[in-house]
């Protein structure tokens, strides 16, 4: 990027002028940059000499000065610009400031030699005075009468330059010097790009790299909180179905009406309303004791089937006191259900009981998944729509 001379230019502009001016006790102004950018600042200003201006150079920075010397031949002011680049100076700094030298050797016009120093070995005042002298092209002093023969003079071609020697090695010298910058300009600004679309490469594979961890760990949470849902699902369900199944027991248990009850005076009903055996005779005694004996476990039965049928038909019109065909129901089974005697029925989960007949609220009757028939709990099954 090109030097910014603009932005601090009236400051630049009066130290160069007071530098310039015969009159003026200020012999040299040192320049530098504001930080790490491209604007150029005044550093300092001072008087006195050379000796003052190399205490003021810092071996970190890039620096530029500007200084009136005495021509050691002529005794005439000179002015001398010097290129300060510190041994501590990054490379790539180098490279950028020496494109902005020519910049501020046109704003800092009239300068008769310019010094690139490194060390300060390059800008003691001995040495930048011997420049001076060399670049003067002549050795004389205003001051110092001197004898001379007036030659005769012949004629001098138009297109006639006296070569100096001293001219030409240092123009040599500044070009091979801006070559020589160019190229390490160049090869910096490739290195630069290289390192640059590496950094590019590794900040894209990182991005990448995160990218697919983030969707990883993403999907990771996602799978653990579906499962952590199902989990809290399952053991809501579970919870439900035992505090349902919690509830059916407590209200069997609490029910004011057991059908079981019908049975059982039903058949104390039936017994005493039974006709006891009539009374034989004396004679006929063992016979009625044979008879009794052999027959004891038919007329048991009998009695038995007997007293179920007239216990059902009174439970039929107990539950459905018009006459007409009693309608049928299909329910499912909610929860398990273990038969407490045989007049009950025994189902799991699931199960289809057929053929219902609802008794009351609480207990109905009905074909079982086995085929049994029976009484079960009314709040333990679902009804089926037709």
């Amino acid at each position: 990027m090109a030097v910014n001379l603009s932005k601090n230019g009236s400051a630049l502009m009066a130290a160069y002028k007071k530098v310039v001016d015969a009159k003026s006790d200020t012999d040299w102004a040192l320049f530098t940059y504001e930080g790490n950018s491209n604007d150029l600042r005044l550093a300092e200003t001072g008087g006195g000499g050379l000796e003052l201006l190399v205490e003021e150079l810092n071996s970190g920075k890039v620096m530029y000065a500007f200084c009136r010397v005495p021509d050691p031949n002529s005794g005439l002011p000179k002015y001398v610009l010097i290129n300060w680049t510190g041994e501590g100076v990054k490379d790539s700094r180098k490279g950028m400031c020496a494109n902005h030298l020519s910049a501020i050797a046109n704003f800092l016009k009239g300068a008769h030699v310019t010094i690139n120093a490194r060390t300060e070995e390059d800008v003691e005042p001995e040495t930048i005075l011997t420049k001076v002298a060399k670049a003067s092209g002549a050795n004389y002093n205003f001051h110092k009468q001197q004898n001379y023969i007036d030659a005769p003079r012949g004629p001098v071609g138009s297109v006639y330059r006296k070569v100096n020697a001293v001219e030409e090695i240092q123009q040599t010298n500044k070009d091979n010097f801006w070559d020589q910058a160019q190229r390490d300009e160049e090869l910096r600004r490739k290195e630069e790009r290289k390192r640059a679309e590496q950094e590019r490469q590794n900040a894209k594979r990182e991005m990448r790299e995160l990218d697919e961890k983030q969707a990883k760990e993403r999907e990771r949470r996602t799978k653990d909180r579906a499962h952590q849902i199902e989990l809290e699902r399952r053991d809501e369900e579970e919870r439900e179905s035992e505090q349902q199944r919690l509830e059916a027991k407590s209200l069997i248990s609490q029910r004011a009406f057991n059908p079981r009850d019908i049975f059982k005076q039903r058949e104390q009903s039936f017994e005493a309303n039974t006709p006891s055996p009539v009374t034989s005779r004396p004679g006929q005694k063992h016979n009625k004791l044979t008879l009794r004996g052999g027959r004891a476990p038919t007329h048991c039965t009998e009695v038995r089937v007997a007293l179920l049928q007239h216990i059902f038909t009174q439970i039929k019109d107990y539950n459905n006191p018009g006459d007409g065909e009693q309608q049928r129901y299909k329910a499912r089974a909610l929860y398990d259900y273990q038969a407490a005697d045989d007049t009950e029925i025994t189902f799991d989960p699931d199960d289809i009981i057929t053929e219902i007949e609802m008794l009351d609220e609480g207990w109905w009757r009905g074909f079982g998944p086995d085929g049994n028939y029976g009484l079960f709990p009314a709040n333990y099954v679902e009804l089926l729509n037709d």
